[in-house]
C-alpha cells in the first residue's frame, strides 16, 4: 500500500512538473509586442494587439522633465504617419521622479500644453523590477530599457524592436523618421 502511494505522488510530481516547465517555456518570453496590454489614461484596456500588423512607436514620458515639450515632435509624428498605419503611445512613469501627477493631471497637462490625441497610458513603471511586463521583454530580449524620460521604441509589423532611440534624440531627427519611414512600408 504505501509503494502506491509513492507511485501515485510520483506520478502527480511528474505531472505538476510537466505543466509547470511547459507554462514556463511557453509563458516566460513573448513573442511580439502584440502580446501585451496597457490600461490607457481613462482607465480603459489598451491591448496591443489589436494593432496587429501595424508599426508602434512606444516612448515612456514625464511632465516635469527637461525633454518634455518632444510631446510636440511625437504629436506631428502621429499626425504625419497615423493615415500611414502607425500608432503613438506616451507611457508616463515617475521611475525618474519627474511625473508626480495621478493620470487626470498629466492627460490635463497633454491636452492643454500640447493637444495631445495619440495613445497616452496610466502611469507605469518602465524599469527595474516593477517595470511593465512590455518593459521587462524589451529588455531581456533586446537589451534596450528606457535610461531617461522620452526613450523611444519603434516596433515593427511584425511586434518586434526595430529600433530605439535616447532621449537625445529629437522625434524630428533624421534617424527617428527614417526608421518611422522603413517599418511603416
Amino acid at each position: 500500500m504505501l509503494k502506491k502511494k509513492y507511485i501515485l505522488i510520483a506520478i502527480i510530481m511528474m505531472f505538476f512538473t510537466s505543466l509547470s516547465l511547459n507554462y514556463t517555456n511557453s509563458r516566460e518570453i513573448p513573442g511580439s509586442a502584440y502580446d501585451f496590454a496597457f490600461i490607457d489614461i481613462d482607465g480603459k484596456n489598451l491591448p496591443l494587439d489589436q494593432f496587429k500588423g501595424k508599426p508602434l512607436l512606444i516612448f515612456n514620458s514625464a511632465s516635469k522633465c527637461g525633454f518634455t515639450s518632444q510631446y510636440t515632435g511625437l504629436q506631428k509624428i502621429h499626425e504625419t504617419y497615423k493615415n500611414k498605419g502607425l500608432i503613438v503611445i506616451g507611457i508616463p512613469s515617475d521611475n525618474f521622479n519627474q511625473e508626480p501627477g495621478n493620470e487626470e493631471d498629466i492627460k490635463k497637462f497633454c491636452m492643454v500644453n500640447f493637444n495631445i490625441n495619440f495613445y497616452l497610458t496610466k502611469k507605469n513603471n518602465v524599469v527595474g523590477s516593477e517595470a511593465h511586463p512590455f518593459f521587462k521583454w524589451i529588455d531581456k530580449n533586446y537589451n534596450a530599457k528606457p535610461k531617461w524620460n522620452f526613450f523611444k521604441f519603434v516596433i515593427d509589423k511584425n511586434g518586434k524592436l526595430d529600433s530605439h532611440y535616447s532621449s537625445m534624440i529629437a522625434p524630428s531627427s533624421k534617424k527617428l523618421i527614417s526608421a518611422l519611414d522603413k517599418v511603416i512600408k
